[in-house]
């Protein structure tokens, strides 16, 4: 179905979807003629979207940059540092710095 029937069953405007394809938050198929067209996987993942927005109050902009967070280290990585830096989030304890405090604790003695 073309991309104003497919808002219709979403209960949206055509802009709206044309924003979310914008965003990345529309699985990339197009027909020949670079119409959109909608079946029922594109019209599943469009409601999958507005349901996480609406389940976690969060924008189309916001959940797209979310997608991306997950999908390229680079942007993890630099949102994961501003989170540590804000105090959002905590430095991971590596497993070095367990074992290494483990044997400290083990060669104090008793009773300090």
């Amino acid at each position: 179905m073309r991309i104003t029937e497919a808002a219709k069953r979403l209960g949206m405007s055509p802009r709206m979807l044309r924003y979310r394809e914008a965003l990345g938050l529309l699985p990339p198929v197009r027909e020949q003629g670079a119409h959109r067209r909608f079946g029922p996987d594109e019209l599943a993942a469009v409601a999958q979207g507005v349901e996480l927005e609406k389940r976690f109050d969060v924008s189309p902009a916001e959940l797209a940059f979310a997608l991306r967070v997950l999908s390229e280290p680079g942007v993890a990585a630099a949102v994961r540092d501003l989170g540590v830096r804000i105090g959002r989030i905590q430095v991971p304890r590596r497993a070095l710095d367990f074992e290494k405090e483990k044997a400290l604790r083990l060669l104090r003695p008793p009773g300090r």
